[in-house]
């Protein structure tokens, strides 16, 4: 019996998975997820299905080469040397690149994606924004993925909240993952992490247009997620308080209830029931093992996530200078102590009342906003030079420092993305055709 399979006895194994990650600094890696939308010439939404669809691009990089991943005789993914193509709910194409050695590194494997889907969406009639949300259809016109354990979690959303499902059909994120080294690396990863996010969201805004016109955000897709399901997103309380540690992670996520139980390739609704519970009782007559949790822990959805690896997922997708910019912030930020320490001081007098409400006001008006007196744009600035200096005493962290050039512009000039979309929508008169041309990622 292998050790995902056998059952699970106690809360020490969840915590033990945590732990047994851990990677000396010297084999930390970095790795970006980006989501892009896509619409056709004039903006309407792309279908999954069909000759000129999503589903059309997986086979054209099958047929280039790909692994193809498919549930039953259902493609749904595509796969090469470490790099995974996927699709949300709503259609978005996500590359999920492979853990390399710098920023850099990520920009260029990032780069070479972008380019050939953009090529093969192109002879489709598709192209690609750098959004965070879907600036011109309706949440109707959008078709679902036909994946399991999306038709669980489509059910269950929106009794938890009230703009779940626009999050799974219409948002679209850019995301960087870290390593960790042991129990006391991570906790100061994350804790920085937790307090700076909402002034990263604030940087990476872009998402104010909504069905052609401005929806009075700067990220909807940030507003959306303060509406989806308290249970498992957000903030965590306890990352702010003393002991917040691998076992305080553990037993948040022991009592979120879990979307599904998944044996034999089938998702069985979990109705509400939650891990902890599953862990005491079992479910019907299955046991909760090592497998269960990590299903589990990739249906949290904190700012902050913990896996294998720390998942920083509190900004919008964008323009590609902000996407690769990304990961250089995040590593710069948490993979040098002095850095991460150094950001922690900045917010770490707040209240979880402050860092809460920084959340709506950042989804409202990103560099605008203020915690406690503090002007997130100055913040903002300070986060970005913070990175600097730490990528400086990186390894290989000389290249990285260049990606950080246009979010050093955007936090001196107080203009986030959003900005620029604003601009171009009134300089265009909303015409959907001229935006596509001024937004498809290059």
């Amino acid at each position: 019996m292998s050790a995902e399979t056998r059952p699970l006895a106690s809360t020490d194994e969840l915590v033990s998975y945590f732990a047994q990650a851990g990677k000396p600094p010297t084999e930390w890696r970095v790795g970006i997820e980006q989501e892009k939308i896509g619409v056709t010439a004039l903006g309407d939404a792309v279908p999954f299905a069909g000759p000129a669809g999503i589903e059309a691009i997986l086979r054209a990089l099958t047929a280039a080469g790909y692994t193809a991943d498919r549930e039953g005789p259902q493609l749904l993914a595509a796969e090469l040397n470490g790099l995974h193509v996927t699709v949300e709910p709503g259609g978005q194409l996500e590359f999920s690149g492979p853990v390399l050695r710098s920023a850099e590194e990520c920009r260029l494997s990032l780069r070479g994606h972008v380019d050939q889907v953009a090529a093969i969406g192109a002879g489709f009639g598709i192209r690609f924004l750098g959004v965070g949300f879907h600036p011109f259809a309706r949440q109707e016109d959008i078709s679902w993925l036909p994946k399991r354990r999306y038709a669980v979690m489509r059910a269950y959303l929106p009794t938890r909240g009230h703009l779940g499902l626009r999050m799974m059909q219409m948002t679209a994120t850019v995301q960087a993952n870290l390593d960790y080294d042991d129990e006391e690396s991570a906790v100061e990863k994350m804790r920085a992490a937790f307090g700076v996010t909402s002034i990263v969201t604030a940087l990476f805004a872009a998402s104010p247009i909504e069905r052609g016109r401005p929806n009075g955000w700067k990220s909807v897709r940030a507003a959306i997620w303060l509406d989806t399901d308290d249970d498992r997103c957000g903030l965590l309380p306890g990352a702010f308080r003393e002991g917040f540690g691998f076992r305080a992670y553990a037993e948040w996520a022991l009592d979120v209830p879990m979307f599904f139980v998944v044996r034999d390739g089938q998702y069985h609704p979990a109705g509400g029931m939650t891990f902890r519970r599953f862990m005491r009782e079992g479910w019907q007559d299955q046991v909760a093992t090592l497998a269960d949790w990590e299903t589990h822990l990739s249906t949290l959805f904190p700012e902050v996530r913990l896996k294998k690896y720390i998942e920083l997922r509190g900004a919008d997708a964008g323009p590609m200078p902000m996407a690769v910019g990304l990961a250089a912030l995040w590593r710069g930020l948490l993979d040098d102590r002095e850095a991460r320490r150094q950001a922690w001081r900045l917010v770490r007098d707040f209240t979880f009342e402050q860092r809460q409400q920084l959340r709506v006001d950042v989804a409202r008006v990103a560099l605008g906003a203020k915690l406690g007196g503090q002007s997130v744009q100055s913040l903002a600035g300070e986060l970005v030079a913070l990175a600097d200096e730490g990528l400086g005493r990186l390894p290989g962290g000389a290249e990285d420092r260049a990606l950080l050039e246009p979010l050093r512009e955007r936090a001196r000039s107080g203009r986030c993305p959003a900005d620029d979309m604003l601009d171009d929508h009134q300089a265009c008169g909303g015409d959907p055709a001229e935006l596509v041309r001024r937004w498809t990622l290059v």
